[in-house]
């Protein structure tokens, strides 16, 4: 019993915190139809500031605001360099996330920095409420945290800006001929969701107690399985269950995870283990449709 509710408890920690990477991935992928791969360089970006910040003596509540800074600056760059020097979004992210390498190497000095002893959110939010428990206490950190920005993402997906960023990845030409700049919502787009990936990296960074350089490596991969998640099991309708399946593939994606390594996967094979998954997710539909082709009744085909 002990084994079920540990396992659940940092799978819910970890979805949790990782749901914000798959907040901004779906922000690019689904709701502007961008290709960011910026992703991979912004999520160490936000852990590399937070952390050398904290080390430096800067109150760990406003290392993880400069975090999330950050990570748009990194999002901005990324898309002017697609909107203002015209340069394939793809390439645009790739460029950005190799530049992001050598900065957060700049940012730390070296290739991890750690923060086991120093102050982090976590630790003062235990210490103001007497919480003995930091898995108790995180848990509840991030479930409040989650809301709180599911709840202002909700309400800017519906402003006017809001909708003119949802349109331009459906019909960019249409929202053009209405007189909104696509090159305007695609900054904002952009440079959000690497904000939110930034977040989640100076999060993470704080809660493991340290940064490394290299912990970005396959978060684009982990964002997109857990969106296609959440987009295959809820089913969503409507801006307010998207942004919730989107958090609930995050949750199911780490149980996922976590269920494998306890059973025997070695660490090495999770990326691996993490592709097959994308793959096999986005395959389903394809092969659900030949299945019903192949079993309809031929005067049903025509």
């Amino acid at each position: 019993m002990d084994y079920v509710i540990n396992l659940l408890s940092v799978s819910l920690y970890e979805g949790l915190a990782y749901g914000f990477v798959t907040l901004g991935v779906y922000i690019t992928f689904r709701v502007l139809a961008f290709p960011d791969l910026t992703v991979d360089g912004s999520f160490p970006l936000g852990g590399a500031v937070a952390a050398t910040l904290i080390v430096s003596g800067v109150n760990p509540w406003l290392a993880t605001l400069v975090a999330f800074i950050a990570g748009i600056c990194a999002g901005l760059a990324t898309s002017l360099l697609n909107t203002k020097l015209r340069i394939n979004a793809l390439l645009a992210g790739i460029l950005m996330m190799v530049s992001l390498y050598s900065i957060n190497l700049a940012i730390m000095g070296r290739s991890n920095v750690s923060v086991l002893r120093n102050a982090t959110v976590f630790k003062q939010t235990a210490q103001l409420f007497g919480i003995k428990s930091t898995t108790i206490l995180s848990i509840i950190f991030m479930v409040v945290l989650t809301i709180v920005i599911l709840g202002i993402l909700n309400w800017f997906l519906r402003t006017e800006i809001g909708l003119a960023l949802r349109a331009t990845g459906d019909n960019g030409q249409m929202v053009r001929g209405l007189g909104v700049s696509t090159d305007m919502t695609t900054i904002i787009g952009v440079s959000l969701s690497n904000g939110l990936v930034a977040l989640a990296g100076g999060l993470i960074a704080q809660k493991q107690g340290f940064s490394d350089v290299g912990m970005g490596i396959g978060m684009i991969v982990m964002g997109l399985a857990s969106v296609i998640i959440g987009e295959r099991l809820f089913r969503p309708r409507g801006i307010t269950t998207i942004l919730f399946a989107v958090i609930g593939g995050s949750l199911v994606y780490r149980l996922f995870l976590g269920i494998a390594l306890r059973l025997g996967l070695p660490p090495n094979n999770l990326k691996l283990s993490t592709a097959l998954l994308v793959i096999i997710a986005l395959a389903i539909p394809y092969i659900q449709k030949k299945v019903r082709g192949e079993w309809m009744p031929p005067a049903k085909r025509m």
